[in-house]
């Protein structure tokens, strides 16, 4: 696919890119939840909003012969109508509707009596739902379908279960999806005609049909016809979103070998006087990365490298490095850390090592500070810049900003790592992770940028004992702390939650805060989350560091960024609601000083064996990389940041055992369709490619170039 591929032809997708208010039948308020819950307002995006489950009605026996505990769809004769009985006592009370169908008798059971005032007996009526048995009477409540016998064709034998939010209901989403297909309009196959055929692939209108609209598909209402059908158009699906992603990404790849950049190559005389401070040799995996970032900066192509390293493996130095290596050739280099407690450990780090002056600039440093550090980054007097998001306001003016290092990467929005990257000319971009990413999710999230590990760690550095404790034992886990504390010992205690909730049962960190300062005394204990003044949390952290609080209460705003070297344990309490790259992290908070280091992983006494399958997986190992495969495994790679912790991000119908299965199928076609010139590709693979533009349309894959840039 040339970079001059046709645009999509939008007259044939119109009806599928067009808003789902434009669907006969959606009023605007239903468009608004449709659109909230298919996370999208188009009508790909309700489309794409597949049905979690199916419900099968095809079971109509008579009373006589059903099997209770399964959904029943009934023939039946109303009898009575029974009102609820009168009088006091707790919760309401039922309307009971008997019903019979002349083999035996039934009970209707509802709480509202909605349906019930439009029966009467001796009428008609067709109902679904699950049959119990209650004593000696056969009961259903609130069955899902009530209707006459005449529309008894409006239960579908086949029902779909969406996901619902708030007054949003089942009967509108179906409206809504037969109304889409209504307009859905004839598309060229996109994929493989091979790879349809060897894996027994339905085509894609018909994918979305089997699992939205089963019943129209007359083949799937027989036996168990549907498993396997479900299963081969949501593998389909799957493989048209890792196509679409894939192919988007060997496009910002080709785009990117194609860009032109400058060469830049220092002496080492920087680096050696950096090296001679820090006074330990680097390690192998630091070497490995360094020079892979050296080469990329010598090519006369910019360079978009992610630089991937566990807690502790030493990502700092390996940047301070590299952005000495673009002063040496004359120009700068800046790094930009999303919070301003990590861009100034970064600071002290580079002011102790660097041989060159390093200016500062955040949101707090303001008035005549923040005068002189805008001049000397104008002037090129700052040859390196450390920040926070202020360094990519309109304000911030670079001399000649040669290399732009972002830190936690994740946590920047893809425009605003693209703005600080545009603050040079032809600026090469390293991003950073502390994170460990799965290889299935390193494929995934970053297959087009250039990859480093430092998968090697620095010597000396102590294992952290971590050991699994149940909550109920919350007596005997008091007493220990009372003996490390005795013993000098600083203690990190994590919670999920900020504040109780209806919702959740988690122990929140203002109420353990409250609970510990009753215990260990008010003066003891501090507390550092999200919802703080960043200043007040600050504080809490800088006095916990300076040793005037024994205790730090927190929330995952620790997670990274936080090096207090004197803090040794790590409690964190509900570590089965973490996920394990997560808990990694905060583990990686304690251990970074010369003595020993214990992780408590607390946790509900009724742990599901998956739950504690996980946690002695962290127990018995450190190895970061190990602990993130296992996670997206057992998990999906969740969002980076920690607040979604299952599925894949950036993907709408691929799960993470679609990706094991199919991503490098879908790899290696999208470098087929990508990279081979238009003269040379058959007649087949040239045939596809206006369809793989729609494809990419459907998908929201047009600003992949950028993103990809931007890392």
């Amino acid at each position: 696919m040339s970079d001059t591929a046709s645009p999509p032809v939008n007259s044939l997708l119109a009806p599928l890119l067009a808003g789902v208010e434009t669907l006969k039948g959606v009023k605007p308020a239903t468009a608004r939840l449709l659109a909230r819950v298919a996370r999208g307002g188009r009508v790909i995006d309700l489309l794409f909003h597949l049905p979690e489950s199916v419900v099968d009605r095809r079971y109509r026996p008579n009373l006589r012969q059903a099997e209770t505990g399964r959904v029943c769809t009934l023939h039946v004769t109303v009898t009575r109508v029974i009102p609820p009985a009168p009088g006091g006592g707790r919760g309401k009370r039922p309307w009971r509707v008997v019903v019979t169908d002349g083999t035996a008798d039934a009970d209707l059971v509802f709480f509202s009596p909605h349906l019930v005032r439009r029966l009467e007996a001796g009428q008609d009526i067709c109902v679904s739902g699950t049959l119990e048995r209650f004593g000696d009477r056969l009961n259903m409540a609130h069955p899902d379908y009530l209707v006459p016998v005449a529309r008894m064709a409006d239960i579908p034998l086949l029902d779909p279960v969406w996901p619902l939010t708030a007054g949003l209901f089942p009967s509108q989403v179906r409206a809504a999806i037969r109304a889409a297909f209504d307009v859905f309009p004839p598309l060229p196959e996109w994929q493989d005609a091979s790879v349809l055929k060897q894996r027994r692939w339905p085509g894609f209108e018909d994918a979305l049909r089997t699992l939205h609209r089963p019943c129209d598909m007359p083949d799937l209402l027989e036996g168990d016809a549907l498993v396997a059908a479900s299963e081969r158009a949501r593998a389909r699906l799957a493989c048209d979103d890792l196509l679409a992603q894939q192919v988007s990404m060997a496009q910002a790849r080709r785009q990117n070998r194609l860009r032109p950049g400058r060469a830049v190559a220092g002496d080492g005389s920087l680096r050696r006087i950096a090296l001679s401070r820090f006074g330990h040799e680097p390690t192998t995996a630091q070497i490995r990365t360094l020079a892979e970032i050296d080469a990329d900066l010598a090519a006369p192509r910019q360079m978009t490298r992610l630089l991937q390293g566990d807690v502790g493996a030493g990502k700092t130095l390996v940047a301070l490095l590299a952005m000495l290596a673009a002063v040496e050739a004359g120009h700068q280099a800046a790094l930009m850390a999303p919070t301003e407690i990590l861009a100034r450990q970064h600071l002290a780090t580079f002011r102790k090592l660097s041989p060159v002056p390093v200016a500062f600039l955040s949101g707090s440093v303001k008035g005549k500070a923040r005068r002189e550090a805008l001049t000397m980054i104008a002037d090129g007097t700052a040859r390196l810049v450390i920040g926070t998001h202020a360094l990519f306001q309109d304000s911030v003016v670079f001399h000649d900003l040669a290399l732009a290092v972002i830190d936690e990467q994740h946590r920047f929005g893809v425009e605003q790592r693209a703005m600080l990257g545009e603050k040079g000319p032809q600026t090469d971009v390293l991003v950073m992770t502390a994170t460990p990413i799965p290889r299935s999710l390193l494929l995934t999230q970053w297959g087009d940028m250039l990859v480093s590990r430092l998968d090697v760690k620095p010597a000396g550095r102590k294992p952290v004992r971590t050991s699994l404790h149940a909550l109920s034992a919350m007596a005997d886990l008091l007493a220990g702390m009372e003996r490390a504390l005795a013993r000098g010992a600083r203690i990190f205690w994590v919670c999920p939650l900020v504040s109780e909730s209806e919702t959740s049962d988690i122990a929140a960190a203002e109420a353990r805060h409250a609970a510990l300062c009753a215990h260990f005394g008010e003066g003891a204990v501090g507390l550092a989350h999200g919802r703080q003044d960043i200043a007040v949390r600050e504080q809490s952290i800088a006095d916990f560091a300076a040793g005037k609080t024994s205790i730090l209460v927190a929330t995952t705003v620790i997670e990274v960024g936080v090096d207090i070297p004197d803090a040794t344990v790590m409690v964190i309490e509900h570590a089965e609601r973490f996920g394990l790259a997560q808990l990694h992290q905060l583990r990686g908070r304690v251990g970074r000083g010369q003595a020993e280091s214990y992780c408590l992983l607390l946790h509900d006494t009724a742990l599901g064996q998956t739950a504690r399958r996980r946690l002695a997986l962290l127990r018995e190992t450190e190895d970061g990389f190990l602990i993130a495969d296992e996670d997206f495994r057992l998990r999906g790679g969740g969002d980076l940041t920690g607040r979604r912790q299952s599925g894949l991000p950036d993907l709408r119908l691929a799960s993470p055992l679609h990706v094991d299965m199919l991503l490098r199928l879908a790899a290696q076609d999208a470098r087929r369709i990508v990279d081979t010139p238009p003269a040379d590709a058959p007649p087949a693979l040239r045939a596809r490619i206006p369809a793989v533009s729609l494809l990419l349309e459907l998908f929201a894959r047009a600003r992949a170039v950028r993103a990809i840039r931007a890392g």
